[in-house]
């Protein structure tokens, strides 16, 4: 009657969405302030006053048939325009409108770049800690998800496992930086190792192996920390965009794929993002946000709010004694559970009201994610509670 794998993923939701939906049941029960919901990447910082001025603007000065009403299946011709300038602008990699595909937010970017490629038996590399929709998406599009594991010290990919993991059947791999769980910001020069062993295989399997780059928190960046553009260091990239998290849009669901001008037969490969957007319904991104984005492209987030509620959140956990990983990107606070069941740690919290998700799922079993898009006076009324949390486990 029903696929039974579908039916899998939609009888059980992400661990994040789970909690996310507990939180607000729980929050009708015993009311909204003694639930800490550190569950989910929905960011509380506003839009900027571009969004909000061009929304207006585009309402009431033009046609409203064709605010409203269908662009070219890969995303109207001015829009894609103003992407690749404004990536020119910053980056100069080359890209031009006819490598940009406009699309339904990060996760249409990534089943659509994943569905273009994927031929019977490939492999996709996902770099622990990551999101856990990565595999999801790579399993849907037929192929098989291969996990590399990470260096405990500094959360980052470790070289050597990455090298041996990189088989003939590996078709690509997905770097996202700064990294959602760990809020690590990949240093240049590990990234130009990684590539360098890339173009290695490359020549050794006789294939491309692509990198996709996964950056819905590129400009979200602490201490001026350097987030390279991939298509510069490697020539078979694929960019997945999205302003969800940039210009604080996530239910709006706007993003973008750009090919590197100089992949592997790029003309093929986006003729296939083209037809894989087809064949899953992806055509034509939400209209009135595509000119929307397109007036704000180079529109910064406010960031200061981030990095306020990273401050106080990190200084005073490290101070109640626990471990976690100083992130120099996105809003995220990685922490070393209190015991080795990550799953059980987050069950006790929830009894505290502090709903923070296990890092199981992201390949970083012991480990929690606490997202810090939230408002400051939340962080600062959990903080009783995560002191009090630390105090059972001693007490043990």
């Amino acid at each position: 009657m029903y696929n039974k794998t579908m039916h899998g993923l939609g009888s059980r939701r992400s661990v994040i969405r789970e909690l996310f939906e507990f939180g607000k049941r729980r929050a009708a029960e015993v009311g909204a302030e003694n639930v800490f919901d550190f569950s989910l990447g929905n960011p509380n910082v506003p839009a900027p006053d571009c969004v909000r001025e061009a929304a207006l603007d585009i309402i009431s000065s033009e046609d409203p048939c064709a605010v409203h009403g269908y662009t070219s299946a890969q995303g109207d011709a001015g829009v894609r325009a103003a992407v690749a300038d404004s990536l020119e602008r910053r980056f100069g990699a080359g890209i031009t409108p006819d490598l940009i595909y406009m699309t339904c937010g990060a996760a249409a970017s990534l089943t659509v770049t994943l569905n273009a490629l994927t031929e019977p038996g490939d492999e996709f590399l996902l770099l622990a800690p990551y999101f856990p929709e990565y595999a999801v998406f790579v399993s849907a599009a037929g192929a098989t998800p291969v996990v590399v594991p990470y260096d405990e010290a500094t959360m980052l990919p470790d070289l050597a496992a990455f090298e041996k993991a990189l088989s003939p059947r590996v078709k690509g791999v997905i770097v996202n930086s700064p990294n959602n769980p760990s809020g690590a910001v990949y240093p240049r020069e590990l990234l130009e190792k990684m590539c360098a062993v890339l173009r290695a295989k490359e020549k050794e399997f006789g294939h491309p192996v692509v990198l996709i780059a996964d950056e819905p928190y590129r400009e979200i960046v602490y201490g001026g920390a350097e987030v390279p553009f991939l298509p510069c260091l490697y020539d078979d990239t694929v960019v997945c965009y999205s302003w969800s998290k940039s210009l604080s849009l996530p239910g709006e669901r706007i993003g973008y794929i750009a090919l590197s001008p100089r992949l592997h037969d790029a003309a093929g490969v986006y003729a296939a993002v083209c037809g894989a957007g087809r064949a899953l319904g992806y055509v034509c991104a939400p209209s009135l946000f595509q000119k929307i984005v397109a007036r704000c492209v180079d529109a910064s987030p406010d960031i200061a709010a981030y990095e306020s509620n990273r401050d106080l959140l990190y200084g005073a956990l490290t101070d109640f004694g626990y471990t976690a990983v100083h992130p120099d990107g996105a809003f995220y606070l990685f922490v070393k559970a209190l015991e080795e069941d990550a799953n059980a740690f987050s069950d006790k919290a929830k009894e505290l009201g502090l709903l923070i998700v296990p890092g199981d799922d992201f390949g970083a079993k012991g480990w929690v994610r606490i997202s810090y898009c939230v408002s400051h006076d939340m962080i600062e009324r959990s903080l009783p509670a995560f002191k009090k949390l630390k105090a059972m486990y001693d007490a043990k």
